[in-house]
């Protein structure tokens, strides 16, 4: 299975990730942690894309585009499951090109919708543990002890990118940027809008009914 998540920050893209690569045996692809890979190791693309984070400009599609393909190439044959990519129709595009040159496609597009007023909620409420890297929320799930973390008793922090300031930015990115992606892949009609508000076991229930079908064709 070729799978596409999209979902505005604070979604949950992240947990429903780790459990279809649970359930399906597919490599969780991340576009941030692909690029601190080629970054850390010093690849020919991640000594390209430090040189324009170095400068404080973004990274060019193309590099993007290059890190993510040569990522899925290595791919088991169970497939895999792309988060945070593609982030721009330009690259759904370009990805487009990348699978067709070895006969593939996307399979299937997993898109989680939900209200910004719930991701603002659910993003400024969180808290970590600076030490042990554990997340709380202030209303969903409080630690034991207020402002301390369950395991260490560390002082839990709001990081930076946690900010109503913050989430407003990427929220507007998202809408400008990343939410065109799912309109650009329904001409395919393999879009699956699922709500992301609720029961976090019933969406993922959602999800395995849509991926199920692939599963076993």
């Amino acid at each position: 299975m070729r799978i596409v998540l999209l979902g505005a920050p604070g979604a949950g893209k992240g947990t429903q990730c780790k459990r279809i690569v649970d359930r399906y045996g597919v490599l969780h692809l991340s576009s941030g942690d692909i690029l601190r890979k080629e970054r850390s190791e010093k690849t020919e693309l991640g000594k390209k894309a430090q040189s324009y984070m170095d400068s404080g400009a973004l990274v060019p599609d193309e590099i993007i585009v290059a890190m993510m393909s040569g990522a899925i190439e290595k791919a088991p044959e169970a497939g895999f499951v792309l988060d945070g990519f593609p982030r721009t129709v330009n690259q759904a595009r370009e990805l487009d090109k990348s699978l067709a040159s070895n006969n593939e496609q996307v399979d299937i597009v997993i898109n989680l919708k939900i209200d910004d007023q719930v991701v603002m909620d659910r993003m400024t409420g969180r808290r970590s543990c600076p030490k042990c890297g554990a997340v709380y929320h202030i209303n969903n799930l409080k630690p034991k002890v207020e402002g301390k973390c369950d395991n260490d008793g560390s002082e839990l922090i709001q990081r930076t990118d946690d900010t109503a300031e913050v989430v407003a930015e990427r929220l507007k990115t998202y809408h400008q940027q990343t939410e065109p992606v799912a309109d650009y892949y329904r001409r395919n009609d393999n879009v699956c809008d699922i709500n992301a508000l609720g029961d976090i076991d019933q969406i993922t229930d959602l999800i395995f009914k849509h991926l199920d079908v692939f599963a076993k064709s």
